[in-house]
């Protein structure tokens, strides 16, 4: 398929969309009914009713009863952490696969025309792909299966909040919708903390070597980063919710990465149908490492000045950003 009608390439091999980044019109004063009927499709369809059907399968089939999660065992914990691996390779993997391994598509609009497999020695291993697996592997599943089976583990203990479906099912659909947006709010923040200059040299720098990211960068952290990324469970503990809540965000954090990671702005489904896959604003983020700190409906970064549209004019007032920030950061 020609990218080209959905965007342009510059002489750098950068491919951008012709659509500069916006938020919808939702987090407005006055509210605009409009824009927020306008919202509403996009914002459910289909990643947000993709993760709610999921999180309600995955509660019913693959997930172990209230009662055997109140008491806090290393057999159930081991259930989740192989079903967390199994769904995450089986979801990243088919993507990595198709737009990496056999570059189904080819370069169609993929932001850096380049391929993330040659070697390279900022990595662990050597290349990109050993180096996120590792990271994935050996610390992001475990951790992320830690805190959700905390979170699991005080659901049956009364701990958190529980809420019947059958009893308050307009407060559980309340919940349900909410959760996409609680994850984003969090991110933003943690995300913004993690830059800190001591954080990202320490922590944050493993996961920003991927600035030609792919699928298997979205959980390619420092531990410590996993800890901090993870920790929007604890949110639960004054929401009150159902264990089907607690695996939508689950879900969402485990696993929604790899869409916003994918490094590709449409995945090609057919001779003149494509997927839309709204993550340049994170792309410019591992490009541009100070802009973009969260992406989707709440307009944090344009609040606090770090939002950038893919236009010439934000790259000049990033510039100038740095310009100004340069004689503080010599000054430290």
């Amino acid at each position: 398929m020609d990218d080209s009608k959905y965007g342009s390439e510059n002489a750098r091999g950068q491919w951008k969309p012709a659509d500069l980044i916006k938020y919808p019109d939702v987090f407005v004063w006055p509210p605009r009914i409009k824009g927020l009927v306008a919202w509403l499709p996009g914002y459910l369809f289909p990643w947000g009713v993709v993760y709610g059907v999921m999180a309600v399968l995955v509660w019913l089939l693959l997930t172990p009863s209230i009662e055997r999660m109140s008491t806090l065992s290393l057999d159930w914990v081991a259930l989740i952490l192989v079903r967390n691996a199994g769904l995450l390779t089986l979801i990243v993997g088919l993507q990595h696969v198709w737009l990496y391994s056999r570059r189904s598509q080819d370069t169609a609009f993929k932001y850096n025309r380049t391929w993330p497999d040659r070697p390279n020695p900022t990595f662990t291993f050597k290349t990109q792909l050993k180096d996120n697996l590792f990271w994935t592997f050996a610390y992001g599943i475990p951790i992320w299966t830690a805190w959700e089976s905390l979170a699991l583990w005080a659901v049956a203990n009364g701990w958190i909040g529980g809420v019947d479906p059958t009893v308050h099912p307009i407060w559980f659909a309340v919940i349900w919708f909410f959760v996409p947006l609680l994850h984003e709010f969090h991110f933003f923040w943690i995300h913004r903390l993690i830059h800190h200059p001591y954080l990202y040299k320490k922590v944050h720098k493993v996961h920003h070597r991927n600035i030609n990211p792919g699928p298997w960068s979205g959980l390619s952290m420092h531990p410590v980063e996993h800890l901090i990324y993870f920790s929007g469970f604890l949110y639960y503990l004054v929401i009150p919710c159902h264990p089907i809540q607690i695996l939508h965000h689950s879900l969402m954090v485990g696993i929604s990465p790899a869409q916003g990671h994918t490094g590709f702005d449409r995945v090609v489904l057919g001779e003149n149908k494509t997927l839309k896959l709204p993550y340049y604003a994170h792309y410019l983020h591992h490009r541009l490492f100070e802009v973009n700190y969260a992406d989707g409906t709440i307009p944090l970064d344009k609040w606090f000045g770090s939002f950038h549209d893919g236009s010439p004019e934000a790259d000049q007032a990033l510039q100038s950003r740095r310009k100004n920030m340069a004689p503080k950061r010599s000054a430290q």
